[in-house]
């Protein structure tokens, strides 16, 4: 009986025993594993930091090529030194307010800056004519919105700053260029560009002109609004207070 008794605890502890091997071995593979996945997490931080810093050096060169190209339309005439890079600076300011996404996205900035890259084609004698223009100059003055949808067409990058190029004269009446789009049909960040572009216009002293104050322009713009200009985009700039605007400004001049 003691024989048999001793078989069974000798059988038992031999069971446990198996069982805790294969519990260490079990504990063993899922350390592996636990290591294996901390390896794959890792390797994947690490690619997710390269792939960031290589998302920032070709934003980087992204920005330096519009800027090139945004700077040799605005050497053509001294009178509007800046102008693009203010106008990108209202613009953003404005899509702030309005609760937009667009302030957020690149794309338009760039299309802010590259809105006139179409004038390149349009000869000195029409662009900087100090008369008034003929009706076959004018036409081809209003092709400006359309040459620059040509030339920036193919680059994939601008993404929706090629709508600003091209509907950056349309008017929420529907009586602007080049395509007679009326109200929401006009691309968003090319409402927020047309109010931005005329804020800017209206503040910078010209050859024919002294530039106005604030209140002034303020009071111009409003009167165009839901005539010219998205009424929206009207209603946030009102809420930008003036000492914003001066230093938007007294940044970039």
């Amino acid at each position: 009986m003691t024989d048999i008794l001793d078989s069974d605890v000798r059988r038992l502890h031999d069971e446990i025993d198996a069982l805790r091997r294969r519990l260490a071995e079990r504990e063993e593979a899922m350390c592996a594993k636990e290591r294996q996945l901390e390896r794959y997490a890792a390797d994947l931080r690490e690619t997710y930091k390269r792939e960031r810093e290589r998302t920032i050096e070709l934003r980087g060169s992204y920005m330096a090529t519009v800027r090139a190209l945004s700077n040799a339309v605005e050497a053509r005439d001294a009178y509007t030194g800046k102008h693009a890079e203010r106008v990108a600076a209202y613009g953003l300011a404005l899509a702030r307010e309005t609760g937009s996404a667009l302030a957020q996205d690149p794309q338009i900035e760039f299309g802010f800056l590259l809105h006139d890259i179409g004038k390149v084609a349009i000869p000195d004698a029409i662009l900087f004519k100090p008369h008034q223009l003929s009706e076959d100059e004018r036409r081809l003055m209003q092709r400006h919105p359309i040459i620059g949808w040509e030339i920036l067409r193919e680059v994939d990058f601008l993404g929706e700053a090629k709508h600003v190029v091209r509907s950056h004269h349309e008017r929420w009446d529907g009586d602007g260029y080049p395509d007679g789009l009326a109200g929401p049909a006009i691309p968003y960040a090319a409402r927020v560009f047309a109010v931005a572009d005329a804020l800017d216009a209206l503040t910078t002293t010209r050859p024919y002109r002294q530039a106005h104050g604030w209140v002034e322009a303020r009071r111009i713009i409003q009167e165009e609004a839901a005539t010219q200009f998205d009424p929206a985009v009207v209603a946030a700039l009102a809420r930008i207070d003036d000492t914003e605007l001066a230093r938007i400004r007294a940044a970039i001049s």
